[in-house]
């Protein structure tokens, strides 16, 4: 019999809805040149390298009454052409074209009687390019037993690397009687079956108990005549999403960073908090009473209690509030630095360069673990998760072609309307923002005021920032960030240090 679904794995699979599938996608724009990249071209890289990752080729099977979680099982008709698609735009496409067929596709959930993954090989695209867009479920996904296949197919350079054929055979799929059976006995002798079975049970009936408070309260609405607030970033989702991608430079966050410290994470961040502030200000709704954005942002750290990933790192949740209120682009900066800094004095953080340099392409598996975090940390209030996941400097390839851009797409948990996902790969940093449809029908401005507010920081960066030596305005600069540290120190409630400690 196959493996036992962990019962956090059964989770993401317990709390999918049709408005909440629990999916990641990536979308990769790739330029073939003489490569011959196609789809068949595709197909033949997939199935070249399918074998290091044999979950993608097994299915969920239940157990009649849920005696205990579902198995994973080969599935006998497994068909990559069903699971790899192929698309086309009417030439030559354009990327909002690209962005609505892509919104289209992680709207709908993936089919639970199959492998839980599709790969769509998408022609047409403007400049001869071709776009790959994956989806895996979280279920899927997790890091230690399965890296995200999208991972497996690039190369450092243009020549594929050359691997045995892979004579892969189903293994036979048990009975439902030999399901019931094999269910009872892990039960009784596996003491980790019995607990996921009894976690099981109680998630479900906390499950029922949600539920039955949620009909209660829109009773009590419709009693009252109470109507719910609908926030921007906080409501009741639809079926329907809208991606928007974003791609700017490297240069500008590191150029922000040399004049006013912290690291490139701290810069992103910032300049989420200033595109969420004027896309807030844009809306008709009042930004009255609202300062700070709840932000979880799952970062990589050294912790021996967390389970570590296959690519040697561990992911755990981290909140920072974004300074929304604020309207100082270098103070949110020193806001956002500050909250971070509790972390890296820890000592268990982990350099964004040793993430950079796992081999193989880490993003599109690190995005995964990271929303999986996102969602283990629903309850614990937040409105706002981004991941943002630094990539390789240097150009990666698949079958020869180059990748020019990665765009990770984040799914949206119940009740969040927005998730934004930053992926840094040669030399620039490309935003994935998901929007509910029909909450966030103008997410395009979001991506205008995310323009604008880089702009602002890059702007106010470049003003100060001396060519050589420390001249009297970057003294200045260094008084002022002194200053933003000891009133951000002062808000957050911290004892200031002695003069002869800064």
């Amino acid at each position: 019999m196959g493996e036992r679904l962990r019962a956090r794995d059964l989770s993401f699979l317990a709390t999918e809805t049709a408005t909440a599938p629990r999916h990641n996608a990536t979308i990769e724009i790739f330029e073939p040149g003489a490569s011959g990249f196609d789809y068949d071209r595709l197909l033949e890289l997939i199935a070249d390298r399918m074998s290091f990752v044999p979950r993608y080729r097994q299915r969920l099977v239940e157990v009649p009454g849920h005696l205990a979680a579902p198995v994973w099982v080969d599935d006998k008709h497994f068909d990559l052409a069903y699971h790899v698609r192929r698309s086309a735009l009417p030439r030559p496409g354009s990327d909002e074209q690209l962005l609505e067929l892509v919104g289209r596709i992680v709207s709908r959930p993936l089919d639970r009687s199959r492998p839980l993954w599709e790969m769509y090989f998408v022609e047409g695209l403007s400049g001869d390019r071709v776009a790959v867009l994956s989806k895996s479920h979280q279920a899927l996904v997790d890091g230690v037993h399965t890296v995200d296949l999208g991972q497996l197919l690039l190369d450092v350079t243009p020549e594929p690397k050359a691997f045995e054929p892979d004579e892969w055979y189903p293994r036979g799929a048990p009975s439902t009687a030999g399901v019931v059976v094999d269910a009872i006995r892990d039960t009784l002798t596996d003491r980790t079956t019995l607990v996921d079975t009894a976690s099981m049970a109680t998630a479900a009936a906390l499950r029922s108990a949600q539920q039955a408070r949620r009909r209660a309260r829109k009773v009590a609405r419709g009693l009252t005549g109470r109507r719910t607030r609908r926030s921007a970033i906080f409501g009741p989702l639809s079926q329907q999403r809208r991606v928007l991608t974003l791609e700017t430079s490297l240069a500008d966050y590191r150029t922000v960073r040399a004049a006013h410290g912290g690291t490139i994470n701290d810069v992103i961040l910032a300049t989420i908090a200033g595109g969420m502030r004027s896309y807030l200000m844009t809306r008709t709704e009042s930004m009255s009473g609202i300062r700070q954005v709840r932000t979880l942002v799952p970062v990589s750290v050294i912790d021996e209690e967390l389970e570590a990933t296959s690519l040697g790192s561990q992911i755990a949740a981290h909140f920072v509030d974004l300074p929304i209120a604020e309207p100082s682009p270098i103070v949110r900066l020193h806001q956002v630095s500050y909250s971070f800094q509790a972390h890296k004095e820890t000592g268990r953080s982990v350099a964004a360069n040793r993430l950079a340099g796992i081999a193989g392409f880490a993003p599109t598996t690190f995005h995964a673990i990271g929303s999986r975090v996102a969602s283990e940390e629903l309850n614990r209030g937040y409105d706002l998760c981004v991941t943002n996941v630094p990539g390789p400097q240097t150009p990666l390839y698949a079958a020869g072609a180059r990748m020019v851009a990665t765009y990770p797409v984040a799914p949206l948990l119940e009740r969040h309307p927005l998730s934004i996902a930053v992926t840094s790969y040669d030399g620039r940093v490309f935003y994935g923002i998901t929007a509910d449809r029909d909450l966030l029908p103008d997410i395009d401005v979001l991506g205008g005021c995310l323009i604008e507010s880089l702009d602002e920081l890059l702007a106010a960066s470049t003003a100060t920032r001396a060519p050589r030596g420390r001249t009297t305005a970057a003294k200045k600069a260094a008084a002022a960030r002194a200053s933003v540290t000891k009133a951000v120190k002062r808000a957050a409630g911290g004892a200031e240090e002695p003069e002869s400690d800064r």
